[in-house]
C-alpha cells in the first residue's frame, strides 16, 4: 500500500504558539481524509529551540499548556487517515503548578482522536552549546511506529550520534529489539533541531548512510530552520536510502517535500563503516593540517565559503528580524574586516532595509583608509557618514591632563580614540534606530585585541567566529562571486588598528598565518603548550599568544553574541572562569 511521507521543514519565533498553529492546521487541514500521508515535523517544534530557562518559566509553561490543549482539541474533530509525528515538550506538573519533570517527545497527531505522547528522547546532549540534562528527563525506551501497515524507528536529534558523551547507544538497542521481535523497518526516522556549522551536512550525510546501511531500510532525517541569538539552524533535511542521497530540502528557509516512500528504497547490501568522525567527538576536531611543520590552517573551498556566507546573511537578518530592526549601522574603518561585514550586510538587505558606514578617522588615519572607504561606499551606493575625531580626542586628551597627573599616552591615548567611536557609533544609533553590526574577528578575541566598549560594541558579531586569514578567504570569495564589492587595496593591504603612527598587527601579534593555527589548537582541540610545540610552532610565540588568549577572557565576558558557524566557538557554547591561576597553562 503507497505511503506518502511529508517532510515540513519549518520556520518559526521561539514561543510563537498562534503562529504554530495556523502552520499546522494549514498544511494538515489540506489533506484528503482519504490519502494515507505521513507528516514529518522537526523536533520541539511546538515550541522552538533552543529554550533554556524559557522552559521552567510559569506564563510560557501554562502558554504551551493552554496551546497543547487546543491542538489536541482540534485533531479530535479531524477525519482521516492521515497522522503527524511532531516535536514537543512535555509535562509533568505538580498541583502547585511547579513542573516536576519536562520531557522532549514525539507526539502523534490522530484525527479523531487528538495527540498521543509516542517517544522521549534518550541522548540529552550537554556539552557546547547543549545542555538539555539541566532541564529535560532522558527517555528509557526505544519507540517502533505502525502506520499503513508498516513499522516505523523514530528518533530524536542526537539519538543518532552515539559517542563517549553518552553512556548508551540508541542505535544499537533499536537494531538489538527489531532483530529480536523479527520487526523489518520501513524507515529510520529522526525529528532534529541541528545547529549549524561549515561543512556539517557531509557529517550528517555520513552518520546517516552508515545508519541506513546498518538498519537497511532509508534514514528520514528533519531539521528545522531559523536563528535563535547566535545559534543558527540550517534545515537541509534529507531522505538516505543506503549510500544514495535520495531527497534533500533547502538550506536556511522553510520548504516541504514529500515522497513515497517505495521510490526511495537503495542498495543496502555495502558494510557500514562507522569511524571516529562519525561521532560527536569528530565534530571538534580541529581544522588545521598537521601534516606541516608548524601546522597551518586549512582554508575554506568555495562550498565551504558559500555556505558560511549565506549563514552569516541568515544570522544577521534573523536576529534583525526577530528584535525589530531595519536599518544597520557599520563602522568603516578602510580594512578588511569592516569592509566584509559592510559587504555582507548590503548583499543581503531585503526590501525594506538599508544600511549606512559611517567613518570616523583619527589623526593617525591614512589618506588610503578614507579613499578606500569612499571608494567602497560608492561602489555599493551606501550612504558614508564622515564624523573626525580628531578634536574629540584632542579635548579628552587636554581635559585629562589638567585634571590627572599620570601621563596620557601608551594604550590610554590608544583606546580612547577606539572609545570615542563606540559613543559616537551608538549615539548615531539612537539618532536613525539602526543596529550596530560588530566588525571583530576571532583571532582578536582570542588575543584581546580590541578594546572594551570600544570596537568590541555591537548588537551582533558577524564575524566573531572567523579567524582573520578566513576573513581574507571568504572576502576573496565575495570579489570572485559577486563583481568585486571589496576594492582590491583593502584586502592587499596590511591589517592596522591604526591609533598609533605606522602601527601594524604584526607590531603586536605574530603574523595571523601562523596565530590563527595556534589559536584553533588552542580553542577545538584543547591544545596545551607542550603539544603546540609538538606541532612546530616557535616557543616564544606560542608563549605569547597562550599569555594573550589567558589574559583576556574579561573582554570576551562581556562581548555581544556572535554568530556561531564553528564546531567550537566564543559565546553560549565557551564557558571560562575570568578568575583563574594562570601558571600551569604557560609552563606546561
Amino acid at each position: 500500500m503507497k505511503t506518502t511521507i511529508i517532510l515540513h521543514q519549518t520556520h518559526h519565533t521561539l514561543a510563537d504558539f498562534d503562529a504554530i498553529f495556523q502552520t499546522t492546521v494549514q498544511v494538515l487541514t489540506g489533506d484528503d481524509p482519504a490519502d494515507r500521508d505521513l507528516h514529518l515535523f522537526p523536533e520541539l517544534y511546538l515550541t522552538g529551540y533552543p529554550l533554556q530557562d524559557l522552559v521552567l518559566q510559569r506564563p510560557f509553561v501554562d502558554s504551551y499548556q493552554t496551546f497543547l490543549g487546543e491542538l489536541s482539541d482540534w485533531a479530535k474533530i479531524q477525519k482521516g487517515s492521515w497522522r503527524a509525528l511532531i516535536g514537543g515538550l512535555h509535562y509533568e506538573i505538580e498541583t502547585s503548578g511547579v513542573p516536576t519533570k519536562i520531557k522532549n517527545v514525539i507526539y502523534e497527531v490522530v484525527p479523531g482522536e487528538g495527540l498521543k505522547n509516542l517517544y522521549t528522547k534518550r541522548l540529552l546532549p550537554n556539552y557546547d552549546i547543549f545542555d538539555e540534562q539541566k532541564y529535560f528527563t532522558h527517555g528509557k525506551e526505544n519507540a517502533f511506529y505502525e502506520f499503513n501497515g508498516q513499522t516505523f524507528g523514530i528518533q530524536i536529534c542526537e539519538d543518532m550520534w552515539a559517542s563517549s558523551f553518552h553512556e548508551l547507544d540508541p542505535c544499537e538497542l533499536m537494531l538489538e529489539e527489531a532483530r529480536a521481535k523479527n520487526l523489518k523497518l520501513a524507515a529510520l526516522i529522526n525529528l532534529s533541531a541541528s545547529p549549524f556549522e561549515a561543512a556539517k551536512k557531509m557529517k550528517r550525510h555520513d552518520r546517516a548512510k552508515n545508519l541506513s546501511l546498518q538498519f537497511g531500510c532509508p534514514f528520514i532525517y528533519i531539521n528545522r530552520v531559523g536563528g535563535e541569538d547566535e545559534i543558527l539552524f540550517d534545515g537541509q533535511s534529507f531522505v538516505m536510502a543506503g549510500s544514495k542521497l535520495a531527497l534533500e530540502l533547502k538550506s536556511f528557509e522553510a520548504d516541504s517535500k514529500s515522497f513515497d516512500l517505495t521510490e526511495v528504497q537503495g542498495e543496502y547490501s555495502e558494510k557500514p563503516v562507522f569511524k571516529e568522525e562519525n561521532t560527536w567527538e569528530g565534530l571538534f576536531a580541529p581544522r588545521i593540517d598537521t601534516t606541516k611543520r608548524p601546522a597551518i590552517m586549512k582554508p575554506w573551498s568555495d562550498s565551504e565559503c558559500e555556505e558560511v556566507l549565506k549563514a552569516l546573511t541568515f544570522g544577521f537578518q534573523e536576529y534583525a528580524t526577530k528584535s525589530g530592526f531595519k536599518k544597520f549601522l557599520v563602522a568603516l574603518s578602510g580594512g578588511m574586516d569592516s569592509a566584509l561585514v559592510l559587504a555582507i550586510v548590503k548583499l543581503g538587505l531585503k526590501p525594506g532595509q538599508s544600511v549606512e558606514a559611517i567613518y570616523m578617522p583619527s589623526m593617525f588615519s591614512s589618506p588610503v583608509s578614507t579613499a578606500l572607504s569612499e571608494d567602497m561606499c560608492k561602489g555599493l551606493g551606501i550612504p558614508l557618514s564622515y564624523f573626525p575625531i580628531k578634536f574629540l580626542h584632542s579635548a579628552v586628551k587636554n581635559a585629562f591632563t589638567q585634571n590627572f597627573p599620570e601621563p596620557f599616552q601608551g594604550l590610554t591615548d590608544e583606546n580612547v580614540q577606539s572609545r570615542l567611536r563606540g559613543t559616537l557609533l551608538y549615539t548615531r544609533s539612537n539618532q536613525t534606530g539602526a543596529m550596530v553590526i560588530n566588525t571583530s574577528n576571532k583571532s582578536e578575541l582570542a588575543v584581546g585585541y580590541s578594546t572594551q566598549y570600544g570596537d568590541s560594541v555591537g548588537a551582533i558579531s558577524m564575524l566573531g567566529d572567523l579567524y582573520k586569514t578566513e576573513v581574507y578567504r571568504l572576502g576573496e570569495y565575495i570579489n570572485a562571486k559577486f563583481k568585486k564589492p571589496i576594492p582590491e587595496g583593502i584586502i592587499h593591504r596590511g591589517p592596522s588598528a591604526e591609533l598609533r603612527e605606522n602601527q601594524l598587527d604584526q607590531d603586536s601579534l605574530p603574523p595571523y598565518e601562523r596565530l590563527d593555527p595556534i589559536l584553533e589548537g588552542i580553542l577545538s582541540f584543547r591544545l596545551g603548550k607542550k603539544e603546540l610545540l609538538g606541532l612546530g610552532f616557535d616557543e616564544a610565540e606560542v608563549t605569547k599568544v597562550l599569555h594573550l588568549y589567558l589574559k583576556s577572557e574579561y573582554k570576551r565576558a562581556q562581548f555581544c553574541p556572535i554568530l556561531k558557524v564553528k564546531a567550537k566557538s566564543f559565546g553560549f557554547g565557551y564557558r571560562v572562569p575570568m578568575s583563574k591561576n594562570l601558571g600551569y597553562q604557560l609552563h606546561s
